[in-house]
């Protein structure tokens, strides 16, 4: 009988020693897991930083001239505003981490404040493409559309986070192919097959919608700190008490969790239309000269620059107006708001006979 129990105890604690060595073999394979989650964990944050960095600014003129003598031809009216609209949205499909807006894995899933650039840089292409094609590329109301345009501006339209069948990146890329047959059509050496109509009505019209979209975001902007907001229930005086005091009005102010979202919109915004407005200065030159318009074209180069400032903090401070801590969304509403100005003058005198 005790050699039974010894026998027993015996298998038991081989039992035992199995378990422990099974354990012990699973030590270093959850200590690998955790090395690996860590290593991508870093890696993801360094490439979330290095893709976080806004694209440089690029000189209009010489992308032109460079872009005319890769093809063969003379940069004609409308060569600029069109190698300038590819260029950028080149720059939003292949800048460091090509597109994020669509991205479903980190970093990209992570980061917020790049898509929001490239949102900002996706509503101009938008706007500037369907100008061209409902105005500038036709000669009057009763004219045929141009081909090329009829592709281009509704793939820029198209959903700005489908990841597959189709991808954005896909349908923006087969945008920015009808542009190049637009460009090497309006530039063909035998005679333009294509339009641009630099006309001021032309101009003006899509100065209008871009005044908008301006005073929209600026006010975004300025709504950093809250700012009262009149209805029209208040905005009258009280007949039968005039010496009474008036209302101020509810707070509007943009919530802190999308502060950083609008400032980086407004970026990307100031970043496209600087270059397109370099451009314009090019292709409407006759124009704005008839119209004494240079000045004003200046001076909303001048304020876009200005918003295209090194930003050295790493965070996007919002303080009180008046208060100790910065507040870039206030500065960066200034900016586009004196640009917008400077719009509304130039609008002006593109209206006048």
């Amino acid at each position: 009988m005790f050699n039974r129990l010894k026998s027993v105890f015996s298998g038991s604690g081989s039992g035992y020693q199995g378990a422990s060595a099974s354990s012990g073999k699973s030590r270093p394979i959850g200590r690998i897991i955790a090395v690996v989650v860590l290593i991508y964990l870093l890696v993801t944050i360094v490439l979330g930083m290095i893709w976080s960095s806004e694209p440089d600014t690029f000189s209009v003129r010489e992308h032109t001239r460079t872009v005319s003598q890769e093809m063969g031809r003379e940069p004609v009216t409308g060569f600029a505003t069109t190698a300038t609209m590819i260029r950028v949205a080149e720059t939003l499909l292949d800048k460091p981490g090509g597109y994020i807006s669509n991205d479903i894995f980190p970093p990209g899933l992570w980061m917020d404040n790049m898509p929001a650039w490239e949102y900002g840089v996706l509503v101009q292409l938008r706007d500037l493409s369907r100008a061209m094609r409902q105005n500038i590329s036709r000669s009057q109301s009763q004219s045929a559309e141009d081909p090329d345009l009829t592709v281009a501006e509704p793939q820029f339209h198209f959903n700005s986070d489908s990841w597959a069948l189709p991808s954005t990146e896909g349908e923006y890329r087969r945008g920015i192919r009808a542009l190049e047959s637009y460009l090497d059509r309006l530039s063909a050496p035998e005679g333009p097959e294509a339009h641009f109509y630099a006309r001021a009505d032309n101009l003006n019209d899509w100065l209008a919608d871009l005044e908008t979209r301006l005073g929209s975001l600026s006010r975004t902007l300025s709504e950093s700190v809250g700012k009262p907001e009149i209805t029209e229930a208040l905005a009258g005086i009280d007949d039968l008490d005039p010496l009474k005091e008036e209302e101020r009005g509810a707070d509007v102010k943009t919530p802190w969790t999308q502060l950083d979202n609008v400032f980086y919109e407004a970026r990307g915004t100031s970043w496209a239309l600087l270059h397109i407005f370099r451009a314009i200065e090019v292709d409407f030159r006759k124009v704005l000269v008839d119209k004494n318009a240079q000045a004003s074209v200046r001076q909303i180069i001048i304020e876009l620059e200005e918003s295209q400032a090194q930003m050295w903090s790493p965070v996007i401070l919002n303080g009180s107006g008046f208060g100790v801590l910065a507040n870039h969304s206030l500065t960066m509403a200034a900016y586009l708001a004196r640009a917008n100005s400077a719009i509304s003058d130039l609008r002006e005198l593109l209206s006048q006979g």
